[in-house]
């Protein structure tokens, strides 16, 4: 069985890579390390929001009046 990429995997991916990129930016360029973490962590924040409001895990807004029944 072979396993598909999905849209959440990749963004999850993009958080992850984001902050090792700002953390290998801070460690071996002149930017201080506090700052490309902190820029990272904006972009990181920018693709999660992408993924909750731009490309949201339900197909409708009616989808989100479902009742859980797991907490009834």
């Amino acid at each position: 069985m072979t396993y598909t990429w999905q849209y959440y995997d990749l963004v999850l991916l993009g958080v992850f890579c984001s902050m090792v990129a700002g953390a290998l930016v801070g460690q071996f360029t002149a930017v201080a390390t506090t700052t490309a973490v902190t820029v990272a962590g904006l972009l990181a924040v920018v693709i999660i929001a992408h993924g909750l409001f731009v490309n949201g895990p339900v197909d409708a807004p009616e989808d989100l009046t479902d009742p859980v029944e797991s907490l009834n």
